[in-house]
């Protein structure tokens, strides 16, 4: 419900969305997409029937300033190879975790301020986990902002910087994914220790 409120599908009973210095709370979401928010959602939704190039091109906002699509396609092939070899198959033939390297892809086509991912780790198998959650830090090391939502909070707080607690969608608790990682409580309720 979090993410669905930041991009706009749910309204907010109380309290504010702020993107950078702009209170964006009340924008419909096809503005907040072209304000450089996206969201990866948990089910992935890629397009079945149109290919892996064709799911990337449908992808594409026109918000990079005007970067050539070829450009953008060989920086999410460089993120995902496996996509690259895959290109021509179509969505359907793609397998989990082929699906949720080219749902993260589609939403690097617009090339957002704001990356939000909706348990990018659901239904994938360990191997693959670890190489997608090894993309979202290369994706943020190149300086895009991403906010993850993970069922995983060892491996969320592994990679994240800062960490937040959220109980009946208020924030409980935030720190440095560091501190969360070594605080007793959060060992306890969500790190297993």
């Amino acid at each position: 419900t979090t993410l669905k409120t930041i991009i706009g599908l749910v309204k907010p009973r109380s309290g504010r969305v702020v993107l950078g210095d702009e209170d964006v709370t009340r924008l419909p979401t096809h503005v907040l997409a072209r304000r450089g928010i996206c969201l990866i959602p948990e089910d992935r939704q890629v397009f079945p029937n149109l290919t892996v190039s064709e799911n990337l091109k449908m992808s594409r906002l026109p918000v990079d300033g005007g970067k050539r699509l070829g450009d953008f396609l060989d920086w999410v092939f460089m993120l995902f190879p496996r996509l690259g070899e895959r290109a021509s198959h179509k969505g359907a033939q793609l397998s989990g975790g082929e699906q949720q390297m080219l749902a993260i892809a589609r939403g690097l086509m617009a090339r957002p301020k704001l990356l939000l991912l909706d348990e990018p780790s659901l239904g994938l198998a360990p191997k693959l986990v670890v190489t997608i959650f090894e993309t979202i830090q290369r994706i943020n090391a190149e300086g895009m902002t991403i906010l993850l939502v993970e069922q995983n909070a060892y491996l969320a707080l592994k990679i994240a910087h800062r960490g937040y607690v959220l109980e009946a969608g208020r924030i409980v608790l935030t720190d440095t994914a560091k501190a969360l990682a070594s605080n007793p409580q959060v060992k306890a309720a969500y790190l297993g220790g």
